[in-house]
Order: structure tokens, then sequence, then C-alpha cells
């Protein structure tokens, strides 16, 4: 393997940057840094752990155009969304400080009982121990966030290994968190290829494992540490239901630009991006036309320029990879009503009608900018559909009918249900994550900052209550 890795261009593989990857002393350097300091971290003060934080959100805001700029260079990202990517980040840390400085914990009445007469309890969570972070490559700023921030406001020192191809946005998190004065070893980035990810997984320093990424990856990191502490943020193939109810031409019209901007919007590598359409039978004539012009109009483009909506894929070979889910589905009887073309690592927005159940984009992830449609009849076939995946992250729903909206929180098997739009849709700060083959765990800065830890009980005797 070469000592450097060169980081290029998604879009014209131009050379970005080329930075070191670290050597196995380096590693044992950074988790042994990690573990040895997990009981200076855990004490630190609140006021220090936010201080932090709030100062890496300040630092990023001030640097927003600039770091935009560096997401597009590594990723490909049209810089309209690297530049939401980081007004994100800068939100998800500030969020970190706020959070840090009242995870206090809780007091309960024990005498609600004869027997615990004069006793009470406090329950306060504690970390579990220094965290393996694993980054993704489609937000590479954001999602770091999410591993960086609920690790620091509770005090759990955290080693961060990024995706090979976008490392640099993660540097430099690393650079800002050593402005700080959290204690040595709190925070460390750690660029090495993925082969090496095993042996991270494996170490028993890292009691905690935090990953985003896809499926089987992640099934192979519960499988190799059972009695580790792991929290899973898997992949997905997300629908979108369009009631019958969501009629008007408004309504209609509405629908179609947030899906057509959702499936599109990181050339579809985004594990909520609008995968499934399914359209009530009773206004899909007047739905599909308007989804197909609005789909159109996501142009493809350099993603340095300010007016392009959809990028490249992060390599050729996933784009290949959608053209041949593509043709597959095509062969099988499926209609590319528009798009369906490559241009090197550029994959054209396409929509998809007619596509066989069992195609892979049907029932795998797609990672990429293909919509599929299908059509139901009355809510509960639409729900049906919805469940009938393997995957459960997210599905949106757009419907007036709070009867429907509730039944969808109710009977939709996925970790969020959002109503009136597109299952893209997070805000930083809510919990966020799926159910069957989308993981376990959750991310958001407070949930994830209580999978990171646990509940210890002190119990105070003869207390006069």
């Amino acid at each position: 393997m070469s000592e450097r890795l060169a980081v290029r261009s998604p879009y014209d593989r131009s050379l970005v940057a080329e930075v070191d990857w670290a050597t196995p002393e380096q590693v044992e350097a950074v988790v042994a840094a990690a573990a040895g300091s997990r009981a200076a971290v855990a004490a630190a003060p609140a006021h220090l752990r936010a201080a932090a934080l709030d100062h890496v959100s300040a630092r990023l805001a001030e640097r927003a155009d600039e770091v935009a700029r560096l997401i597009t260079s590594e990723s490909g990202k049209p810089l309209v969304w690297s530049r939401t990517e980081v007004a994100r980040a800068v939100s998800t840390f500030r969020w970190g400080a706020e959070e840090a400085r009242r995870f206090s914990g809780e007091l309960q009445r024990l005498d609600t009982d004869p027997a615990a007469t004069g006793r009470i309890a406090l329950v306060r969570r504690f970390p579990r121990g220094p965290v393996l972070g694993i980054s993704p490559f489609n937000f590479p700023l954001n999602l770091v966030a999410h591993k960086l921030a609920p690790a620091v406001a509770v005090g759990a020192p955290i080693v961060l290994k990024p995706a090979p191809k976008t490392p640099l946005s993660a540097m430099l998190l690393g650079e800002l968190f050593a402005e700080t004065d959290l204690p040595y070893g709190a925070v460390s980035v750690v660029v090495v290829p993925d082969s090496a990810a095993p042996g991270l997984v494996a170490d028993p320093r890292l009691p905690v494992v935090s990953f985003t990424g896809s499926a089987p990856v992640g099934a192979r990191i519960q499988a190799a540490v059972p009695h580790k502490h792991v929290t899973l943020e898997l992949g997905g193939n997300a629908a979108a239901v369009v009631c019958a109810d969501w009629s008007s031409p408004a309504d209609l019209d509405h629908a179609a630009g947030r899906i057509a901007t959702f499936a599109n919007y990181q050339a579809g590598q985004s594990c909520i991006s609008v995968q499934r359409v399914l359209v009530d039978a009773s206004v899909v004539a007047d739905f599909l036309p308007r989804l197909v012009s609005a789909v159109e109009g996501q142009g493809t483009g350099d993603p340095a320029d300010e007016s392009t909506a959809v990028g490249p894929m992060i390599d050729e070979a996933s784009a290949r990879r959608v053209e041949e889910w593509v043709d597959e589905a095509v062969a099988g009887g499926a209609v590319v009503v528009t798009g369906g073309r490559r241009a090197g690592a550029t994959y054209e927005p396409t929509v998809l009608t007619d596509a066989p159940p069992d195609s892979r984009v049907v029932r795998e992830e797609v990672f990429g900018p293909v919509l599929v449609v299908a059509t139901f009849d009355g809510v509960d076939a639409g729900f049906a559909a919805v469940n009938d995946s393997r995957y459960g992250l997210q599905a949106g729903v757009f419907t007036h009918d709070l009867t429907t909206a509730f039944r969808a929180h109710r009977d939709l098997e996925v970790g969020g249900v959002v109503i009136g739009d597109v299952p893209s849709f997070r805000a930083d700060q809510m919990p966020y994550g799926g159910v069957k083959d989308s993981g376990v765990g959750r991310e958001g800065v407070r949930a994830a900052m209580e999978d990171l830890t646990y509940e210890r009980v002190l119990v105070l005797a003869g207390v006069d209550l």
C-alpha cells in the first residue's frame, strides 16, 4: 500500500489533496491515548466540554464557504448542498454544547413503597468507554459531527475513522478540536484504509462502535464483536406515499418537487433519499407527469457550479453499478420514463415504472439518482407496500388526513414517519435511526448521548423527604 492517500474529485478526477495514511504505530498511539484519557475525559466539567463544542461550531460558521468548497472537492456534492451540510454541522455541534450543559440525570422518590421510606435515588448516565466512530463518504462533515458531538458531550474519548474517499472534512474537524482545552486523547481522527477497520473494531480498548454505512458491513461488525455496544446506522430504500386526498394541483406539484429534489440531492447517495414512490391509483395520472417534469429539472453538471443540482456519484464504479441495476430492471419489463444514461461517474436522474417487484432497484438500496414509481389502491395497500422491504429507516406520507397520519405512525415499520413531506427530512436534534436491516440504536445528538452511556443509580438512605 502507498504511504500516501490521493484524494481526487469524483467529477473530473483532479487531485484535491494527498494525505498520509496512519502507520500502525500511529494507530496504536491514538487508541492508547483514547484509552488512557478515559477517566480524564469523563471527569472533564460540563462547561469545558460545552465550550469545546461551541468553539467548533463557531469556527465552522466562520469558515463556512471554505469548508463547503472542501466538501464539494472531495465528495462531488453540489456546492448548494455542501453549504447546507456545513450549516447543519454548525447546528449539530451547537446542539451538542447545549445538551452537554443539561445532561444532568433525574431524581426519583423511592418512598412510594413503605419499605423505601426515607430513600431517594439519583439516576445519572455515564460513558460506556472510548468510542470507535466509523463515518461514510456521503456526508463527510455532518455525519462525522454526529459521531464527535455526542461523544464529547458525554465525556467519552472517540477515535474517528473517516471514509478514505473523503477524509479531509474529518481531518479539518480534528484540527478544530485540537484548538480546544479538551484532555489529550479526547478526539482523534485516524486515516486508515477500510482493510484496517476490523482491527480497530476488535480492539478491546474501544468498547463502543458507532458505524454509519452499508448493511452488509454493519452486519459483519455486529457479528464480529457481539460483546461490544454497537450502534449501526445503515441503509434503506425509502418510500414516499402519495395518498388519494393529496390531490389538488398545488398538492401534486409540491409532492413532485420535493420527491424529485430529495431523490437526487446527493446524487441519490443518502440512506433516506427517496427511492420508492407509491402513488394512489386515483391520482397517479395527474401526479406522474409532474414528477417527471420535476426530475428533468434536476440538472447535472460541475458540482462547483452554484447552479448544479445533481453532481457525480462518488466514483465511476458506483455509477456503473446503478447503470447495471437499471438495465437489469428494464430487461425484466421496467420502463424508463426519463433518464437512464451514464456519463463517467454521473448518472442521470431517472424515473422507472413497472419495475419487477423482485428487481434490485425495488428490493435493495440503489444509493443513486433513481426513482421507482408504483401504484396502490387505498391506504392499506400503500402501507403494506412500504413495509414490504427488509429495510425500515424512514417513510414520507403525503396526506392531509389526521387519522391516516396516526395510522402511518402506528403501522409503518420504520424509525421515522414524515407527514406531508419526503422521508429525507432530518432535524439533527431528533432521534434518527431504523429497524430491520436499517440498523440498531439512534443518532440525533441527545439520542446518541443516551446510546453512548448507561444508567448508574445512587440511592441515599435516611433522607427526610
